[in-house]
């Protein structure tokens, strides 16, 4: 684990210095650092708050990419600032989070807001999975692989790779990506250039594999054949921390990865 200045352990790169006290409106002081940096809104729609309890909701302010049918929200949570994305079904707003990292409040009053359903978890470290907890005793179902499935203090259901989970009217495909862990898994969103890649690709390369499970040759396989063969160049890659990038952005940069070996 790093400090909030310092080299991520999961994708090997360097975060800058950011503020430490959290805004009096509940959400990750990253959320502005990420969020308005990286923002990719195509659609001008703006949702206005939602009160739970006493508690505003800014969904405004954690809305990170919009298109036909769908939202992504984002908020970062925890000691290593994990991304945590909201898929949002916007015909019948139905919604799944991707990894109950940490901050499980934050991620419950989200959830309300957003009717979550469902949770799937891209893989079993520590630094995804701390909210679980919290968030099955709130009655959401949590997801995972078989090969990750023990890393986790309790879950409800097994992913399996090249399946569809219904958001909604939102079809999310299951990416099995081993190398970061033996079960990571990535998702993508079908009709629409989308991955979430957990912590498998990230800005730059790919994830460590210094880790129990990991495996340098085979994270770069399966970034290689399930990610670089058959998605397109302008699929928008959403990291389990730091920038969105884009396929295209890092495929180039292959070889050398390769090389560095890291």
């Amino acid at each position: 684990m790093t400090s909030r200045n310092g080299a991520c352990p999961h994708c090997e790169t360097v975060m800058g210095p950011v503020p430490v006290t959290k805004p009096s409106w509940g959400l990750s002081p990253l959320r502005n650092r990420y969020g308005s940096r990286n923002s990719t809104l195509k659609s001008e729609d703006q949702l206005c708050g939602r009160v739970y309890g006493l508690v505003m909701i800014d969904l405004s302010a954690t809305l990170h990419h919009a298109d036909s049918g769908f939202e992504i929200h984002k908020v970062v949570v925890g000691p290593v600032d994990n991304n945590v994305f909201v898929l949002r079904c916007t015909e019948t707003g139905e919604s799944l989070l991707i990894d109950a990292a940490n901050e499980h409040e934050q991620l419950l009053e989200l959830a309300q807001a957003l009717n979550v359903r469902r949770i799937v978890e891209t893989h079993g470290h520590w630094d995804h999975i701390a909210a679980i907890p919290a968030m099955r005793d709130a009655g959401y179902s949590v997801a995972v692989t078989k090969e990750d499935s023990s890393m986790l203090p309790s879950y409800d259901e097994i992913l399996e790779d090249d399946t569809i989970i219904k958001v909604g009217r939102l079809k999310l495909r299951t990416i099995h990506a081993p190398g970061h862990t033996k079960g990571s898994m990535s998702f993508k969103l079908e009709g629409a250039p989308i991955l979430f890649s957990g912590d498998t690709l990230f800005p730059g390369g790919a994830g460590a594999t210094k880790f129990p499970g990991g495996n340098f040759k085979q994270i770069m396989t399966s970034i290689e054949d399930r990610f670089y063969k058959v998605l397109s160049d302008d699929h928008l890659v959403l990291p389990g921390h730091g920038d969105d990038t884009t396929i295209g952005t890092e495929k180039p940069h292959f070889d050398e990865w390769v090389a560095r070996g890291w």
